[in-house]
């Protein structure tokens, strides 16, 4: 068992104790909390599995529905400076990009604006896109047919756009990226500023900032970000490349805190982002034709363990950030993660979902 499901098990015992506790919503528990024994064991969980892990600085979120149980930073934001994590300090959250597009998405499916089963040859530039990838193939559009088989958003955003579409799941961060495309086109406006009016505005992600080629960081920003390390040849943590600049996709390209992802799992619950029926669809997993069940809902993993069915995605840019955004929805348990390391990382094949290793 790796250091991520001792953090699941940890998280969910320890924490169990906390459910008879009234408490407001949104109220940020301290160990001086009548539950505090508790938090305070889970903290020093947390602490020695970030150091096992080479992670220089570790955000860390749990909540209850819709009450933070705790909000710690560990560690360092700037290991050089000593200027520490806590858990309103902004990491490149990677992959966890995916369930905010997702959202993004079926707001617009909820306003009739967009239609999850239209081809995605209706829009603009897709044709191109398809012939370009084809000529490049590889490993995420070596079985990309989209010359011949009609590839639609819903394909896009439940991975199933490879060989016969809607048969089979296989992840594929690019293909999901093209999805901002038909989203800005049925706005008119970029998808980075339809994140921000879409999600960050109504969820109240005041830290929270879409970047890309055309978009850098403001320096305010820039100078709270957790700087990226990565292990040397000798074991030693040392400052890493930012990652490089991508374009305005729907995979990636989001700088957020553990906190305002909190707000983000907040603003779902209390519906103040989409429907119920629209946030179910999203953590629905998919079915092929066969009727086999296939890993991913719409924007997220969706899998069972032990008998709980977990909703999650993980983020990574190698040797820069990891992340971790975990749901189980019978417990009412969120646990969100962000790391400026690759240390939150594990061995997942691209057509499979195990985030118990």
């Amino acid at each position: 068992m790796n250091w991520i499901a001792g953090v699941l098990l940890v998280s969910v015992s320890l924490l169990a104790s906390c459910a008879h506790l009234p408490r407001p919503q949104g109220e940020r528990v301290g160990k001086g909390a009548p539950d505090g024994p508790a938090i305070g064991r889970l903290v020093l969980q947390f602490d020695s599995l970030r150091a096992a892990a080479q992670i220089p600085g570790l955000a860390i979120v749990v909540l209850r529905d819709t009450t933070v149980l705790l909000a710690e930073g560990l560690g360092f934001a700037d290991l050089e400076a000593k200027v520490p994590v806590t858990a309103d300090t902004p990491f490149n959250i990677a992959s966890v990009t995916k369930p905010i597009s997702a959202v993004v998405a079926l707001r617009l499916v909820e306003r009739g604006l967009l239609d999850l089963d239209k081809p995605m040859t209706s829009y603009e530039g897709y044709a191109e896109y398809c012939k370009a990838v084809r000529e490049d193939g590889g490993l995420f559009f070596g079985t990309y047919d989209c010359e011949r088989s009609v590839i639609t958003m819903r394909n896009l955003l439940s991975m199933t756009m490879n060989g016969q579409p809607g048969t089979r799941f296989f992840y594929n961060p690019p293909g999901y990226s093209w999805a901002s495309r038909p989203l800005a086109q049925v706005t008119g406006i970029s998808f980075s500023e339809l994140t921000a009016r879409e999600i960050f505005a109504p969820a109240g992600m005041r830290d929270s900032r879409r970047i890309h080629r055309k978009l850098p960081l403001a320096a305010d920003m820039l100078a709270r970000l957790a700087k990226p390390y990565h292990a040397d040849s000798a074991g030693q943590m040392v400052p890493s490349d930012p990652p490089p600049p991508q374009g305005d996709g729907a995979a990636g390209g989001v700088i957020s805190t553990a906190m305002d992802l909190a707000r983000f799992d907040i603003a779902l619950a209390q519906g103040r982002l989409l429907t119920p029926a629209s946030r179910q669809s999203m953590w629905t997993a998919g079915r092929s034709p066969k009727g086999e069940v296939l890993p991913y809902g719409l924007g997220w993993f969706v899998q069972e363990f032990e008998g709980e069915t977990l909703i999650w995605h993980a983020g990574l840019w190698d040797g820069a950030y990891s992340a971790l955004y975990l749901k189980c929805p019978s417990r009412g348990l969120t646990l969100i993660l962000l790391a400026n390391s690759e240390g939150l990382r594990w061995e997942n094949a691209l057509d499979e979902a195990t985030v118990q290793r």
